[in-house]
């Protein structure tokens, strides 16, 4: 198998939205990517991004990405966030899905963090075996919280 993972740069970003939005549909969240084109290349490339994105390529296309950025925790310190992976669907079960994770925890390892967190769906059970595998602990007693612009809106609404 012949193939490259390298970090992303601003000419890939149309390949790595196109992954993002097959994410969506295989996570059945089809219409939930309000990104673009422009919102990648300005938080991800430049002199402080928010974000580092690994990509795969094969035969000169891009197949698959790992999107990351730092966090802090107050136990742990420096910690890196894998937000999402993905490889196109026909390119799955090759190895390049490992690949990109490896790349990413190679990655951890040189940035120094304490900790590499993501979440994986509770049905997505090829995902979590593949991590389970790689010795990940994965917590099952922790909620998810989150705030999207409208319900943090109306909170704050609700407060003033």
């Amino acid at each position: 198998m012949n193939y490259l993972i390298r970090k992303a740069q601003a000419t890939d970003m149309p390949d790595v939205l196109s992954l993002i939005n097959e994410l969506a549909v295989y996570e059945k969240e089809p219409d939930a990517v309000k990104i673009s084109v422009d919102t990648l290349i300005k938080n991800g490339t430049g002199t402080n991004p928010l974000f580092t994105c690994f990509v795969a390529e094969h035969e000169a296309k891009i197949i698959g990405m790992a999107l990351v950025y730092f966090r802090f925790s107050t136990w742990e310190g420096k910690s890196l966030h894998l937000e999402d992976l993905i490889v196109s669907d026909i390119h799955r079960g090759k190895g390049f899905g490992k690949a990109l994770y490896n790349e990413v925890m190679r990655y951890a390892i040189q940035q120094d963090v304490n900790r590499v967190e993501w979440v994986v769906l509770d049905w997505n059970t090829p995902a979590i075996t593949f991590y389970e595998n790689s010795g990940a602990l994965l917590l099952k007693d922790w909620y998810l919280a989150q705030m999207n612009r409208e319900r943090l809106h109306n909170y704050i609404d609700s407060i003033s």
